[in-house]
């Protein structure tokens, strides 16, 4: 059992405490695989909804009261059903909460969802906010889920996002961020911007690790991918690799999707958890990552990782823009556990420890 003065996020451990106290609530038992060092991996149930447009319910309505409005019709999923680009569609999870002792939390893409340009955040009744849980939070959570360049085939039990749980105040200070940088070397940069709203990351448009590839932009018109197989699709019948040309950098056309692959090598060590900011207006009009949670011991050697690149899912907005190689393009916030998970990221297997310029799971 753990010290509940503790602050700070709950491992994997704590999670599967929640679950056999009934704080976490399940239509079915976990997969064997479902929990990570310092997330639940979230999945869909058996009846999605197509909606007219995405919404919050405000502090006074729960999702399925509003959901009566906006709905257009039901999609059974038991089966599996392909969710189309364009389409916005709300699903009730298998996974709702009942939370006590002043436990909060918050929810993200899963790193593969992110990478396939699938849009993702979390509803709950009587929020105000997406992807953010209260403190003490009881009802049952809802995805809403957008293809935005691929279609994709779902089914009940998809994971598709995934949920943090954190006890008080888990964000360190800038002077602990620096200690840490200075003990651990989060990032592997001379010296890293550090500042209140994290530390820096920046692009990688020189490819040199990769042989001049800088990343990957997605073909539109594609075929189906199933969200479920691992290593089933060709790479070239859904992206089309862009190549580095001498000039250190490469204009992001709005509306394009593109992976890319971060300077640094990043390390979050076995005590600490780490989120990337998606979008920070500062630094220029994209968004820079959908899917914003790494693991204990991501990229770190007590885990076999010798350093991993943060892999970006870029998106300009509605002016093109132009990334230089070593620009800013995301910040890392660090947090600490409540204490060390049972295993680090990596350890058990993982699809991205040690990444470079990667491309999601789906892909052979």
């Amino acid at each position: 059992m753990q010290d509940e003065t503790v602050q700070g996020i709950l491992p994997a451990q704590a999670i599967e405490d929640l679950v056999a106290r009934g704080q976490i609530r399940i239509a079915r038992a976990l997969d064997a695989d479902q929990v990570q060092p310092a997330s639940l991996d979230l999945r869909l149930g058996t009846r999605a909804y197509r909606i007219r447009a995405s919404f919050l319910p405000g502090p006074n309505t729960t999702v399925a009261d509003r959901l009566q409005a906006v709905a257009l019709h039901e999609i059974d999923l038991s089966r599996g059903a392909v969710l189309e680009t364009g389409c916005v569609y709300l699903v009730e999870l298998m996974e709702g909460l009942a939370l006590r002792g002043g436990i909060s939390a918050t929810a993200n893409p899963k790193s593969s969802t992110g990478r396939l340009d699938v849009f993702t955040r979390v509803i709950l009744d009587r929020a105000q906010a997406f992807d953010t849980i209260p403190a003490d939070y009881e009802g049952p959570l809802y995805l809403e889920v957008s293809p935005q360049t691929f279609p994709v085939l779902a089914r009940a039990g998809s994971r598709l996002s995934q949920i943090r749980f954190r006890r008080g105040r888990a964000e360190l200070t800038l002077d602990e961020v620096n200690v840490l940088q200075e003990t651990e070397r989060l990032v592997d940069t001379g010296t890293p911007v550090v500042g209140p709203v994290g530390i820096a990351v920046t692009i990688d448009l020189l490819g040199e690790a990769w042989g001049g590839l800088l990343g990957y932009r997605a073909k539109r018109h594609s075929s189906v991918i199933d969200v479920d197989r691992k290593a089933a699709h060709d790479v070239l019948d859904f992206w089309e690799p862009i190549q580095e040309r001498g000039k250190g950098e490469m204009i992001l056309d709005p509306d394009e999707f593109y992976i890319l692959a971060s300077k640094e090598a990043v390390v979050v060590p076995p005590d600490y958890a780490a989120e990337m900011l998606p979008f920070d207006p500062l630094v220029g009009e994209f968004r820079a990552h959908y899917a914003g949670f790494f693991d204990p011991g991501f990229g770190h050697a007590a885990a076999g990782g010798k350093g991993a690149r943060a892999v970006l899912e870029v998106r300009s907005r509605e002016v093109p823009f132009i990334l230089e190689h070593g620009q800013i393009v995301a910040r890392l916030v660090y947090e600490r556990m409540t204490e060390r998970p049972r295993s680090l990221y990596g350890q058990a297997g993982s699809n991205y420890q040690a990444q470079g310029l990667k491309l999601s799971k789906h892909f052979r």
